[in-house]
């Protein structure tokens, strides 16, 4: 594994660094980008995608966030032209999610769809600003999600993650929140009333 320190660094210098990386690199293998804004977050996360290089993001602490790419083509990336910086993706869209399940019927399909819904916003042009969990979605920001990965990618690049405290304590998973952070219903109303839209799966 390559580990690239660019924290302190603005766009396009993480890109850049990055690009250099890879450029170095004899064959395929891992490059850990090291950055502290979400902007850095995101055009990483662009490249890697424009490359078909698998990623994946993580907020290590406030300011600290690890971009992995798996790079499969390392000459080919270097030598392309390094993308322009992003603006911020999200929108003023919220998801309210009050279930761990999509759609009502066989719980096991539901969550299954709910985890590719899930990684389908994370894939999303325009991202949500925020992401609300409440009742049985509270189940989903906790230890031994299946959607960990993309809900932690997501607040890697600036997406509000809360979760209901009322929820957690009620379902006894207050000490296992593993991503975002612990909300009330004041919150929560008051995210949704200034929301453009509200999503619910």
């Amino acid at each position: 594994m390559i580990t690239v320190e660019a924290r302190g660094e603005q766009c396009p210098i993480p890109v850049v660094k990055t690009l250099k990386a890879i450029g170095e690199m004899k064959e395929a293998g891992t490059i850990e980008t090291h950055v502290d804004n979400e902007t850095a977050v995101q055009n990483l996360t662009r490249l890697a995608e424009s490359k078909g290089f698998k990623i994946k993001s993580e907020k290590i602490e406030d300011k600290h966030f690890v971009v992995t790419m798996e790079v499969t083509a390392p000459g080919e990336a270097a030598a392309e032209e390094v993308p322009v910086c992003i603006p911020d993706r999200r929108g003023n869209t919220v998801y309210a999610f009050g279930s761990n399940c999509m759609g009502v019927g066989n719980d096991e399909l539901g969550a299954t769809l709910m985890k590719g819904f899930i990684y389908a916003v994370s894939q999303l042009d325009e991202l949500p600003k925020t992401m609300l969990f409440y009742n049985g979605g509270a189940k989903l920001t906790v230890e031994g999600s299946a959607s960990l990965e993309d809900l932690k990618s997501l607040q890697a690049q600036s997406v509000e993650i809360l979760t209901c405290g009322t929820c957690l304590n009620f379902y006894g998973l207050s000490e296992k929140l593993a991503v975002g952070e612990v909300t009330n219903m004041y919150a929560i109303v008051e995210k949704l009333n200034g929301a453009s839209h509200i999503v619910k799966p």
